[in-house]
């Protein structure tokens, strides 16, 4: 195994525990987004490390990687957005007082 990919696996585990630990220690809205958001760029990071490690010649990695950056972009403005209309409407984006949303 090269030292690329032992760092580039470092660097992603790093980035998934801290966006674990803030998606499910905080109780601000934005705060989770971002957690989750740590998350996914983590899974991005692993992925184009094991391509460029083991098919290094294929293409279809590098659009995967696009496709979902835009849903990450997505997700947040839609995050956003609903933190938004929730601070507009009740003052707060702390989830602990979000019992409406319950399903």
């Amino acid at each position: 195994m090269s030292m690329e990919l032992i760092v580039a696996l470092s660097m992603a585990a790093a980035l998934f525990g801290t966006g674990v630990y803030g998606a499910l220690s905080q109780t601000n809205l934005v705060m989770i987004m971002m957690g989750i958001e740590l998350i996914l760029a983590a899974a991005l990071i692993n992925m184009v490390a094991f391509w460029r490690y083991l098919h290094p010649e294929a293409m279809e990695a590098q659009m995967f990687v696009l496709i979902v950056m835009t849903v990450m972009a997505v997700e947040m403005a839609v995050g956003f957005g609903v933190a938004i209309a929730r601070f507009r409407s009740r003052g707060s984006v702390e989830m602990e007082e979000a019992q409406e949303l319950k399903g």
